[in-house]
């Protein structure tokens, strides 16, 4: 039971923390959808102040502990998942929808086994065939969802020939396949020199700060937008057990700024829940827990804001639902189980070799 208690916690961090912090971003990108720049960004700075502790030492060489991985790793790291965040949020200026970009996306888990399966991992046909499932209950559920909302996904409309459209699949895709080189990067690292997803969480984000420094300009003026939003109203509800001066400085504070605090908050939670996973199971094994929680936002989303469950979406719910079920219970379970029997056969072989 004391083995399940680290990821008993990632699952909370990442479902509680990822959930909240698409609804703060989607109250962002309403306002000014040409933000994920200043998005980013302020996620890597609150990420990396908030976890500073953990590698702190005021003996150490400019105040932080001796690294127990190599220090070239963490730069390699860092550098992986600066360009997987920028790209992602590059593709929303090439004329890809947010349902295309949901469905390209989706494909994480079948790109994290790919990579696995080069670099010499092996798994079994039913491991292989509930990512296919997952990985096509997504889609269907990002169509039910466009569907539902009105969006058309009939790619007729399309210009195939568009130089804008074609480079935003190609970048989108690139990112799905750097995604799962650094899954996989990183991976290698804990096995070799251990689980440190702290110092990971420390070094990807302080090391990915300098990157943004040519993006200033930009920087500087989508912050300027969100800044000009109409003031924070707090809800009486809460307003009844905040002090009056917490009161007056969330009024005297920019709606959209309190939403992205808010956003970057949430994400260091969902990313700490990411962490302790990777460094508690395999690459494909986060894909698939980070699949399932996509579409618990989906779900959510149809609950607060009142969407209708179509017949299609309940289709996707019990794709991925099962296929994550039957992943899960191939990888704790049944291969565990495999490798027990084979080893208890080994072992009575070499008795009766004696």
């Amino acid at each position: 039971m004391a083995a399940l208690a680290p990821l008993a916690g990632a699952f909370a961090l990442i479902f509680g923390g990822c959930c909240s912090n698409v609804y703060c971003l989607e109250a962002i990108v309403k306002h000014e959808p040409d933000s994920g720049l200043l998005i980013t960004l302020f996620q890597f700075v609150f990420t990396c102040l908030s976890t500073l502790h953990y590698q702190f030492d005021p003996k150490g060489r400019f105040f932080v502990k001796p690294s127990p991985v190599p220090f070239r790793k963490w730069c390699i790291s860092a550098t992986l998942f600066f360009a997987v965040n920028m790209l992602n949020n590059w593709a929303f200026a090439f004329n890809i929808s947010v349902p295309v970009h949901i469905i390209l996306r989706s494909f994480g888990s079948v790109t994290t086994m790919a990579a696995g399966w080069m670099r010499g991992k092996k798994y079994t046909p039913v491991q292989i065939f509930s990512v296919a499932i997952l990985t096509a209950g997504v889609m269907v559920s990002a169509w039910a969802d466009a569907i539902s909302k009105g969006k058309t996904m009939d790619t007729s409309s399309i210009d195939l020939t568009s130089a804008s459209f074609e480079a935003g699949l190609l970048i989108l895709l690139f990112a799905q396949l750097l995604s799962a080189y650094m899954g996989a990067y990183v991976e290698d690292i804990y096995i070799q020199h251990g689980n440190h997803w702290k110092a990971n969480l420390f070094y990807s984000h302080l090391l990915s700060i300098p990157l943004f420094a040519n993006f200033t300009p930009v920087l500087y003026k989508q912050f300027l937008r969100l800044q000009s939003s109409q003031p924070f109203r707090v809800p009486p509800s809460i307003a009844v057990n905040l002090s009056p001066v917490v009161i007056k400085a969330l009024a005297s504070t920019s709606q959209h700024v309190i939403f992205l605090t808010a956003n970057a908050v949430t994400q260091l939670l969902c990313i700490t829940g990411v962490n302790i996973l990777s460094a508690n199971t395999s690459a494909v094994t986060v894909t698939i827990v980070l699949n399932i929680r996509k579409l618990v936002s989906f779900l959510l989303s149809i609950w607060i804001f009142g969407n209708q469950m179509t017949g299609l979406m309940k289709v996707g719910a019990a794709m991925v639902f099962g296929a994550g079920a039957l992943y899960g219970w191939e990888t704790t379970y049944k291969i565990p189980q495999r490798k027990k029997a084979a080893a208890e056969a080994a072992g009575e072989k070499a008795k009766k070799a004696q």
